[in-house]
This record gives structure tokens, sequence and C-alpha cells, in this order.
């Protein structure tokens, strides 16, 4: 196999965990959000964070390094539509992901201090960061879907 194919098969794997990973968390946690269960919503948020840093952290920076150098191997001017709307929209995603990994933190904080003072209310700033996460979410996602066709799709 070729380094090229290799980083095409990894560039490919990484964009699907960005969404696959980022579908799946924020899945869970808007459920357990929903479920009215303290303990849920701690295990949860625990394990979000967690998938967050292990999984969609490290397919973050490989991605555009790999799109890069796949584009500089191959000879694709940087000008080309594709290239520049696929970077403008991963840095648009990431303005929305970067405070939501923050708020993921602090939400988790939240749920398992509550659980442990054995509490079944949450604070309301804990509501406050979960509608903040939850409306982050949506253009951060869109934006990626968009990426996903136009790596597909390839308008020059």
């Amino acid at each position: 196999m070729s380094l090229y194919l290799l980083i095409k098969t990894l560039h490919i794997l990484s964009a699907t965990l960005i969404m696959g990973t980022g579908l799946g968390t924020a899945f869970y946690l808007f459920v357990a959000n929903r479920s009215d269960s303290v303990p849920a919503q701690a295990v949860v948020s625990k394990w979000v964070c967690k998938a967050d840093w292990w999984f969609t952290t490290p397919a973050v920076i490989f991605q555009p390094l790999s799109g890069l150098w796949m584009a500089h191997y191959l000879g694709m001017p940087f000008s080309a539509t594709w290239i520049w709307m696929s970077l403008a929209l991963f840095v648009f995603a990431g303005i929305f992901w970067l405070p939501v990994v923050f708020w993921q933190i602090q939400m988790r904080d939240m749920a398992q201090h509550t659980q442990q003072r054995g509490s079944n209310k949450l604070p309301a700033k804990y509501w406050r960061l979960a509608r903040r996460w939850e409306m982050a979410g949506y253009p951060a996602f869109s934006a990626v879907v968009i990426i996903f066709f136009l790596m597909v799709i390839k308008p020059m």
C-alpha cells in the first residue's frame, strides 16, 4: 500500500470518527438530559468527555493535516472550492466545538457532584450549559455534514 492510500484511508477513518463520535455522544447526552435521572447524566457526561478526548480530538487534529498533505501530494490547488470551503467549515465547526468541550466538562462535574450529594436536582447552571451545548451542536454538526459532501463531490 502506498503512503498516499494509507493517509487517505486514515483521513476517511478520522472523518468518520468525528462524525460518528460527535453524533453518538451528542445523542446519548441529549437523551440522558431528558431522562430526569442525575445518575444517568453523571455517567453519560463522564463518558462523553472521555470519548471527545480519546477519539474526537485526535481525529480533529489529524483531519486537516492529512487533508492538506493529500491535496499537496496530488498537486491540487488550495483555491479549489471544495478545499477552501472544507477548511472554512472545519474552522466554523471548531468555533462551536471548542466551547462545547468546556461546557461538557462543567456539566459532567455538576452532574457528578449532584449525584455524590444524593440530590436529584441539577443546578440551573447545568441546564443553561445544556441548552448552549445543544444549540452549538446544530451548526457544528451541519458544517461537518457539508464537509462530507464536499469531500465526495469535490466541486472545483
